[in-house]
């Protein structure tokens, strides 16, 4: 299985540690046709990206398109769920400009009031097995409407430090044409994960989430997972 692009990385907007640039440069060394560039929405703490910092961001993407014509580089967005509605927290002049939009759910949020159940039963979860059911129903409640309520690309890591109906949302994702990420920084940990959500016929990508420029196209994990659970190539929607 080869993956033609990598959709999900990170540089020094947020909390990578190489450039845009550089991320670019190891995707053409890598081989890959695409790379995306998805920061953090501003809600996340200590590492959102404010909304003058994203279209510095699409600017910087916009100019070396023209210095690396060999490969796609797109303009891409981590937003995070924010409340209990789905609602997520990309500033509505970034969306226009958005080639995909990624959304994951990070528990490291500013709060609003509508997050509060969320946080509550989050925090609990590990304490007391009704807030743990409780948490996994709210959480996925959240995915859900995020899913029906947005044009998602892909769902990031889900399930990753949450507790998630893996079924329920993956069935939401199928029927709305929403991919689900297998996070090559989780490995092994998403593969029970993976084994469920292929049942409701949803697809995935293989991203790298790469927080480095040589982490960028280093997908042997989630190729791995894919070679384990017998994963036929059309569900992998970024596979040639």
């Amino acid at each position: 299985m080869k993956i033609i692009g990598d959709y999900h990385t990170h540089t020094k907007y947020s909390h990578g540690k190489g450039t845009i640039e550089e991320n670019v440069v190891m995707a053409i060394k890598r081989g890959l046709k695409e790379i995306g560039i998805a920061e953090h929405g501003p809600r996340v703490l200590f590492v959102g990206v404010s909304e003058k910092k994203l279209h510095k961001i699409a600017d910087e993407i916009e100019n070396l398109r023209t210095k690396y014509k060999e490969i796609k580089i797109l303009f891409n967005i981590e937003a995070n769920l924010i409340d209990i509605h789905g609602n997520i927290d990309v500033p509505p002049s970034i969306l226009p400009r958005l080639d995909m939009l990624l959304v994951g759910f990070h528990p490291n949020i500013l709060p609003t009031y509508h997050y509060l159940p969320l946080a509550y039963n989050n925090f609990l979860a590990s304490f007391s097995s009704h807030n743990l059911e409780k948490a996994r129903k709210l959480n996925t409640m959240a995915l859900v409407n995020a899913v029906n309520k947005y044009k998602i690309d892909i769902i990031t890591h889900p399930g990753h430090r949450i507790h998630i109906d893996t079924g329920l949302l993956a069935k939401a994702c199928a029927n709305r044409n929403t991919a689900l990420e297998i996070n090559c920084r989780q490995g092994e940990k998403i593969k029970d994960f993976v084994e469920v959500a292929l049942k409701e016929g949803v697809k995935f990508y293989i991203n790298s989430d790469a927080h480095k420029p040589e982490d960028v196209g280093n997908f042997e994990e989630g190729i791995e997972i894919a070679k384990k659970l017998n994963i036929p190539k059309e569900f992998i929607v970024n596979s040639n």
